[in-house]
C-alpha cells in the first residue's frame, strides 16, 4: 500500500527526538547564529534552522526506508518537504492552542520514560542529547505539542470518517498484488566465519571445521545442539533457526541453496561473504494471497486513515490561506 505523506509526518511526529538523538547529521551541532536562523515564520511563530536540519534528515530517512534515493540530486525537493511540513505542524499546533487543547503532564512523562527507557543507561541517554543539541524540556515539549495535535485530528477527522464494507472489498479486488504473500521459506544454518582478508591457509581451516560438522549432522547428529554448540551467527542461540524469509532478503548463494532443498534436507556446503554454511530447511510457504476476511479489518483502518490524511492536508491548506506564512529557505542556503 502507498503511504500517504501525512500518514508518515503524523505516525512519526511523536518520535522526533527519537528521530533526532544520536543521529550522526546531527552530532556535534551547535547552536551557533546560523542554526538559529529562521527559515520561516508561522503567524508570528520562528521555525529555526536547527529544527529544519532535523526535518530534512527525517524526510532523507523516510524515503531510504521506502527504497527511494535521498541524494543530493534530490535536495530541493527534501527540503521544500521538510519546510511544508514544519508549518503544517505549526500551524496545526496553534489551533490546538485556539481551542484550548490540553495534554495530561503524566501522559507526556510516560511518553519520556518509554523514549529514555531505549538507551542502555542514564548517562548514555544524556550523551545522545548533547549530541543532539537537546534537553529534556526540549523533547517533552515536542511530545506535549504533538499529543495535542493528534488530539484535534482524532477529535476534528478520525471520529467523523468511515469506510462502508463495499469501499473495503473494492478495493481489495481493485489491488490484488497488494495482498500477495511471496513464497518463504523457514531454515536455520551453521556458520562458520571467514574473514574478508582471510587467507587460503584460513579458509581451508574454516572449511575443514564446517565439513566435520556437516558429517556429524549426517550421521544424525542434532541441528539445533550442534549450532548452539558450533555457529558463529547469533542465531545459534536459537539453535541456528531463522525464522522464514522471502527471496531478496539473504545472500545470493545461501538463498539459491534454501529454496532448492526440501523440508529436512541438508545443502551441501555453501560460501557466501560471511563464511562457510551448512543449511537445513524446516519448513516452507508457497507464494500465497491474503484472505479477505484475515485483512478486512486492517485494511479498513488503513482506509480510514486516507481518508483522515485527506482531510488534514486539505484543512492545513485552509490554515495556511488564512495564516502569515514568510519563508525564508531561498535566502539562506545551506
Amino acid at each position: 500500500m502507498k503511504t500517504n505523506c501525512w500518514t508518515w509526518f503524523l505516525a512519526l511526529a511523536t518520535a522526533l527526538a527519537l528521530a533526532t538523538v544520536g543521529s550522526p547529521a546531527l552530532a556535534g551541532e551547535k547552536q551557533t547564529s546560523k542554526n538559529k536562523a529562521r527559515v520561516a515564520v508561522v503567524n508570528g511563530s520562528v521555525i529555526t534552522r536547527a529544527d529544519f536540519n532535523r526535518e530534512t534528515m527525517r524526510v532523507r530517512q523516510r524515503l531510504f526506508s521506502m527504497g527511494k534515493p535521498a541524494d543530493d540530486s534530490r535536495l530541493a525537493e527534501i527540503n521544500r518537504q521538510a519546510l511544508e511540513n514544519l508549518i503544517a505542524r505549526e500551524l496545526l499546533y496553534q489551533e490546538t492552542q485556539k481551542r484550548g487543547i490540553k495534554i495530561d503532564e503524566t501522559a507526556v512523562g510516560k511518553q519520556f520514560m518509554t523514549l529514555k527507557q531505549r538507551f542502555p543507561s542514564e548517562n548514555e541517554f544524556k550523551d545522545a542529547l548533547t549530541k543532539a543539541n537537546l534537553s529534556e524540556a526540549s523533547i517533552k515539549s515536542q511530545f506535549r505539542q504533538d499529543m495535542a495535535i493528534q488530539q484535534l485530528i482524532h477529535k476534528k477527522f478520525a471520529l467523523k470518517v468511515a469506510v462502508s464494507g463495499k469501499e473495503i472489498k473494492a478495493y481489495y479486488d481493485s489491488y490484488p498484488d497488494f495482498f500477495k504473500q511471496p513464497e518463504q521459506v523457514q531454515a536455520g544454518h551453521i556458520l562458520i566465519k571467514v574473514g574478508p582478508k582471510a587467507d587460503e591457509s584460513q579458509k581451508a581451516e574454516a572449511r575443514k571445521k564446517i565439513e566435520k560438522i556437516r558429517e556429524k549432522l549426517q550421521e544424525g547428529g542434532d541441528f539445533a545442539a550442534l549450532a548452539k554448540e558450533f555457529s558463529q551467527c547469533p542465531s545459534s542461540a536459537k539453535g541456528g533457526d531463522l525464522g522464514y524469509f522471502r527471496r531478496g532478503q539473504m545472500a545470493k548463494p545461501f538463498e539459491e541453496a534454501a529454496f532448492a532443498l526440501k523440508p529436512g534436507k541438508l545443502s551441501d556446503i555453501v560460501e557466501t561473504m560471511f563464511g562457510y554454511h551448512v543449511i537445513k530447511v524446516i519448513d516452507k510457504k508457497p507464494e500465497s494471497k491474503i484472505a479477505y476476511k484475515d485483512i478486512k479489518d486492517r485494511l479498513e483502518q488503513y482506509l480510514k486513515q486516507e481518508k483522515v490524511n485527506k482531510e488534514v492536508s486539505q484543512y492545513v491548506e485552509e490554515l495556511k490561506g488564512k495564516a502569515k506564512v514568510e519563508r525564508f529557505i531561498a535566502e539562506d542556503p545551506q
